[in-house]
């Protein structure tokens, strides 16, 4: 790879910062989703397990530099030491004399979470102060939380520039796959995206529409491209406004090589409501008192065919209202087609809140090669664009 990993790392008696992501969903007091955690004990279990002193800094939250109670990872620690099956220490500040002695009681093989970074505004703002004080914690550098790696923040990217930094084993997975995807990708390779608003990824498919063979449109950003040509799309979500700016992507596809396809047929209800009345019509005549909710089976069968025909896939959003049966057909019909390829060879890759809600109620989130928990850094990885966090990690960045 080219950044720097735990591999052969010496860090026996050595106290090693861990930037981590604990930013999980609490609700009145209790975690509901312990999925990020799970994913970071590899990475704790390593360096603890050769000897680390292990001291975790996270942020939670959005405190916007206060102290703010409700936001405090007292909770989340506690959660964490069960998810670790060892004992867990915390301590109420991330910087300053009570941390400093809670760091020199440390032995080797101990963890200890620190208070939420963004406590202080030092951290959004990437102060170096700030992130000299931090860095001062620890001997070693360590990143394992992607999820945040797209901010340019004093735990994120200004502590590696002070102390050796290197990615954690989730970090490491994270940048494996993804590079696998779109880096140097088995092809032909080809991009799900869906989601309501083509405004809020025209970098992703500009970048896409540059690097994939197949570009699948769906959601409801797919209407503003159907509607870009003059279909008829009665009451569905679309954006007048940027007509052109579909019609123009088409046209760069079409210069890039890559196919776009598009929904051939909707699902459609008058109203957008639970189990409502339904039918099933042709994409370019979606009729006026109706709105395109999902794709419909002839669309459906036209992704899955498709799929069966790639060597790599990165999927990022829902091809239709997911949340509200029966408008979840077409990604749960297409999550078990790609799950079905993985299993025969296909390189699969997912991510975006959205999509790993879908997968989750499809039940085949462990049936992808890889599906990313890290919601923005996944999308700007999509987009191309450079993540701080990530870069300050690269071999030739020492």
């Amino acid at each position: 790879m080219p950044y720097r990993t735990l591999d052969g790392l010496d860090v026996r008696g050595r106290r090693v910062l861990l930037r981590a992501d604990l930013n999980v969903p609490l609700r009145d007091g209790r975690i509901t989703d312990l999925t990020r955690l799970e994913r970071l004990s590899p990475t704790i279990g390593e360096l603890a397990g050769n000897g680390a002193r292990v001291i975790v800094l996270s942020h939670f939250d959005r405190p916007k530099g206060q102290l703010v109670a409700t936001m405090s990872l007292r909770p989340v620690a506690e959660a964490l030491g069960a998810v670790l099956y060892r004992k867990v220490a915390f301590v109420d500040d991330c910087i300053g004399p009570e941390v400093a002695r809670a760091i020199a009681a440390l032995n080797d093989g101990e963890v200890l979470v620190l208070e939420n970074t963004r406590f202080y505004p030092g951290e959004e703002a990437n102060d170096a102060a700030h992130a000299a004080r931090l860095a001062a914690h620890g001997e070693i550098y360590v990143n394992d939380a992607f999820s945040a790696a797209h901010r340019a923040h004093a735990s994120t990217e200004g502590i590696a520039r002070i102390l050796p930094a290197y990615a954690g084993r989730l970090m490491q997975a994270e940048l494996v796959a993804l590079t696998a995807a779109l880096g140097n990708p088995a092809r032909p390779v080809g991009a799900i995206v869906g989601g309501a608003k083509v405004s809020t990824k025209l970098d992703l498919l500009t970048n896409l529409i540059a690097r994939v063979d197949l570009l699948v449109i769906g959601g409801a950003m797919a209407n503003t491209f159907l509607a870009a040509q003059g279909a008829e799309l009665g009451k569905s979500l679309q954006e007048a406004a940027l007509h052109d700016t579909a019609r123009a992507i088409m046209n760069a596809a079409a210069g890039h090589g890559c196919d776009i396809l598009l929904p051939a047929d909707f699902v459609v209800s008058e109203t957008f409501a639970p189990n409502p009345s339904t039918r099933i019509v042709p994409a370019d005549a979606v009729p006026a008192n109706t709105m395109a909710l999902d794709v419909g089976p002839a669309t459906t069968d036209a992704i899955i065919t498709a799929v069966k025909g790639l060597k790599t896939l990165i999927w990022n959003g829902p091809l239709g209202a997911f949340e509200t049966p029966p408008f979840d057909t077409a990604t749960l019909r297409v999550a078990n087609a790609i799950a079905a390829a993985t299993k025969s060879g296909l390189i699969s890759v997912a991510g975006g809140g959205d999509t790993v809600a879908a997968l989750r109620q499809a039940g085949i989130t462990d049936r992808l090669s890889y599906v990313s928990t890290a919601g923005g850094a996944f999308l700007e990885w999509m987009e191309g664009k450079v993540l701080p966090g990530v870069a300050v990690l690269a071999t030739d960045s020492a």
